[in-house]
């Protein structure tokens, strides 16, 4: 009989806490709870857990730099992490995600919509990059090398997350064409349900950021209203 995934949950409200870890064992999942982000990090030093479910506003260590501190750790690294962040926190959510968060939820959130999300996150693998075939993209100045997974424009290295070079990789192989948000949600992160979720937008946000874009004059991603974004400029493959 396969093992179930065991997931951590880290949160200090306790109410919160205890309906996660009951969803997420009634989803069939094996559970570990803590109050604290160092409980959690001395834990997985021994244990290394399918996903986790990280609060943003911990006390003691803050779940960004608990975040940072399992990206930094290479047996922690390929975790698929599920942020959880206050309502209007727009500056938490970005630096969430730029620290190399998987996805976030905003409180207050579906329990049964948060359980689709991870399931979502362990078929994806998380932060862990998929056998890819070799290859070369190029755009003007930018390119991406899918082989050893670098991003560069005009020879400079992009610090890209796992989940934005899988953004601009669709974009890219997809141009010139429009791909909807419902078609990269499920091409970069697996989701197979219909549901309320800026995780896209926000990613696209700070993709542009890294490559010096302006969604108001976009060089490199357009949104397309009412449909998703699109790749500018042609688009060269070698390999």
């Amino acid at each position: 009989m396969p093992k179930a995934p065991r997931i951590f949950v880290v949160e200090d409200d306790e109410s919160i806490r205890m309906l996660l870890e009951v969803a997420l064992r009634s989803s069939g999942y094996t559970v570990s709870a803590f109050p604290n982000a160092a409980d959690a990090l001395a834990e997985m030093e021994n244990t290394v857990p399918d996903a986790a479910v990280l609060d943003i506003m911990l006390d003691g260590m803050d779940g960004i730099t608990a975040l940072k501190l399992m990206r930094a750790n290479a047996r922690l690294a390929g975790v698929p992490v599920m942020m959880l962040t206050a309502k209007d926190s727009e500056n938490d959510k970005i630096i969430g995600l730029d620290a190399g968060a998987d996805d976030y939820m905003t409180k207050p959130f579906s329990v049964l919509e948060l359980c689709a999300r991870v399931r979502a996150l362990l078929r994806r693998g998380g932060a862990a990059p998929a056998p890819k075939k070799g290859g070369v993209l190029k755009s003007g100045g930018l390119k991406l090398d899918l082989a050893v997974r670098e991003a560069t424009r005009d020879g400079v290295l992009l610090e890209l997350t796992y989940k934005e070079f899988e953004l601009l990789r669709e974009l890219m192989e997809n141009a010139p064409g429009a791909m909807s948000r419902d078609e990269l949600l499920q091409s970069v992160w697996g989701y197979d349900f219909i549901g309320e979720t800026r995780t896209l937008d926000m990613h696209i946000g700070t993709l542009r950021h890294k490559l010096g874009d302006e969604s108001t004059a976009p060089r490199y991603i357009k949104t397309v209203r009412g449909v998703g974004y699109r790749f500018l400029g042609e688009v060269e493959k070698e390999g």
